[in-house]
C-alpha cells in the first residue's frame, strides 16, 4: 500500500520508498543480530549485510532509473569515477549505515539512498527497517515519515530549550570537552547512525545537529530530507553546505532558524 503521502512526491520516489521496504524484509531483517562483523582497511565494520543489501541495491535501483550506482561498499576510485558521471543522474547509497547498532541489536540503523543530477539531491528516503520509518523527500515537494508531513512537531526555537545529536568522537577535543561540561543547549543524544540522526532532526524528534566528518553516502539522503522538512545546515567553514569537499563535510544542522543562527554561531565562536 502507498504512503499517504503519495499525491505530493513523485512515482519514482514512492518506487524507491517500497524498493527500501522490500530490501528490509527480504535482505536486511533476516539477518538482524546474526550478521558476523569484519573489519574494513579504515577500520569500520563490514558485514554480510551491508554487501547483500548493495548487490541488491545495484540491481534494483537500476529498474527505477537506469543510472550508475555509487556505494559506500566499493573503491574509492570506482566512488569517484561514478561522481564524474553524475550529470545525468547518479544514485548515491548507504546500503547500511549503523552496522554496529544492527549487529548489536539495536534498532537504530537504516538504508540510506539519494538520486542525484548536477550534484544536487533530487529525491531521497532513509529506511529502518527495525522501526518500519520511511523518510523521504523530494526536491520542492515536501518531506516525509510515512506519509506524515514533516516536521512532526514545532521545533524549539531557543538554544538553551534544545535537544542535540552530537557525534563527540568526531569533533575537535577541545569542543567536545566544552559540549559536554558546559553546552548551550539542553540535552544531548547520539543515535549511532547519521542517516538517521538527520531525519531524527528533520521530524523534530533532534532540534540541533553537529557531525565532524560524513561522507558523501553519509549525508546524500539526509541533507535532501531535513531540507524539504524546513530545516537548516551548513558546514563550520562554510555558510553554503555545498562549498565544502563532497567526500567529507563537518555538519552543522537545526530544524529552527532562530536556533540554527545561535548554533552555528556558539560552535564558531567555540572552535
Amino acid at each position: 500500500m502507498p504512503p499517504s503521502g503519495a499525491p505530493h512526491v513523485s512515482v519514482h520516489c514512492l518506487a524507491l520508498v517500497e524498493r527500501l521496504r522490500a530490501l528490509g524484509r527480504e535482505v536486511i531483517m533476516p539477518r538482524y543480530m546474526t550478521a558476523v562483523r569484519e573489519r574494513k582497511a579504515d577500520g569500520s565494520l563490514l558485514t554480510e549485510v551491508d554487501v547483500a543489501a548493495q548487490e541488491w541495491l545495484e540491481e534494483s535501483l537500476r529498474e527505477i532509473i537506469d543510472r550508475p550506482v555509487l556505494g559506500e561498499e566499493m573503491t574509492a576510485e570506482r566512488q569517484r569515477q561514478v561522481w564524474s558521471q553524475g550529470g545525468d543522474g547518479i544514485w548515491i547509497i548507504d546500503p547500511i549505515d549503523g552496522t554496529t547498532n544492527l549487529v548489536n541489536g539495536i534498532p537504530f540503523f537504516g538504508t540510506s539512498v539519494a538520486f542525484y543530477r548536477d550534484a544536487r539531491p533530487q529525491f531521497a528516503c532513509v529506511y529502518n527497517p527495525a522501526t518500519d520509518e520511511a523518510f523521504y523527500a523530494e526536491n520542492g515537494r515536501g518531506a516525509y515519515l510515512n506519509g506524515m508531513r514533516l516536521p512532526l512537531r514545532v521545533p524549539h526555537n531557543s538554544l538553551a530549550d534544545c535537544v542535540a545529536g552530537v557525534d563527540f568522537k568526531r569533533v575537535p577535543k577541545s569542543l567536545a570537552d566544552r559540549l559536554a561540561t558546559r553546552p548551550p543547549y539542553y540535552s544531548q543524544r547520539n543515535f549511532g547512525s547519521s542517516a538517521i540522526e538527520w531525519c531524527f532532526v528533520a521530524a523534530g524528534r533532534l532540534d540541533l545537529y553537529l557531525h565532524g566528518g560524513q561522507m558523501l553516502w553519509d549525508y546524500a539522503a539526509g541533507r535532501l530530507i531535513l531540507a524539504e522538512a524546513g530545516g537548516f545546515m551548513c558546514s563550520p567553514e562554510h555558510d553554503d553546505f555545498d562549498a565544502a569537499d563532497p567526500w567529507r563535510r563537518a555538519v552543522i544542522g537545526a530544524a529552527h532558524p532562530s536556533a540554527f543562527k545561535a548554533w552555528v554561531e556558539w560552535l564558531r565562536a567555540s572552535s
